[in-house]
């Protein structure tokens, strides 16, 4: 697939999440994914992610009247209850930037909240909406390319968990809880102890405490 490109499907049989979840798909939602292949210079390719966030907050946020937050690393929550969710899947020199947005119906979850954009008074067309999101990807890859990480992980404070939002992490090792103390230089998430220490976490599972 050449950068720029991106594969949309009708419908999914074995869509996944992260961790290996099971993606349930719906009709009339997008599912949709690009690559990027990976340059000299570029900044680290795990902060897609935030890339991808802040297209799809970008796209988003003017049509529902609610609070569209992005939830590190990698999904988008309006009111609170999942809307879109990114996966990045490394594949050599490229990475592989999966995406998907509850445009018409939301998946019953167990453990979270979902919504749509229907369901929040916005009705959108999936082919109209994948060419917003394909500009505004190509936008903010642009700009991530050729100002470097910083700029974006301003953007994404600015978009993201407000500062000392009550957060609980998994990052492999430990099951941790905290208050949000920002993002890092490099895009990683920092969580403020009850001790008073602050952690940093590369990856994992974050959820809202």
């Amino acid at each position: 697939m050449a950068e720029g490109d991106w594969l949309v499907a009708d419908r999914q049989t074995a869509g996944r999440g992260r961790q290996g979840r099971e993606w349930r798909d719906g009709a009339g939602n997008f599912m949709g994914s690009t690559v990027v292949h990976l340059r000299p210079g570029d900044p680290a390719p795990e902060t897609l992610a935030l890339v991808a966030g802040l297209a799809l907050h970008e796209v988003v946020a003017p049509k529902v009247r609610a609070a569209v937050m992005l939830k590190w690393p990698n999904d988008v929550l309006v009111a609170g209850a999942k809307l879109a969710g990114i996966l990045l899947e490394r594949a050599g020199d490229a990475v592989i930037v999966g995406i998907g947005v509850n445009l018409a119906q939301a998946p019953t979850v167990a453990d979270r909240p979902t919504v749509s954009l229907a369901a929040l008074g916005a009705e959108v067309e999936r082919d109209a909406f994948a060419a917003d999101l394909a500009r505004q990807f190509a936008a903010d890859l642009d700009r991530w390319r050729g100002y470097g990480l910083g700029p974006i992980v301003r953007r994404w404070s600015a978009a993201g968990h407000p500062p000392g939002m009550a957060l609980e992490a998994d990052d492999g090792d430990d099951r941790l809880s905290g208050a949000f103390a920002g993002l890092t230089e490099g895009g990683a998430l920092q969580l403020r102890l009850a001790d008073g220490s602050l952690r940093v976490i590369h990856a994992g599972e974050v959820r809202i405490a």
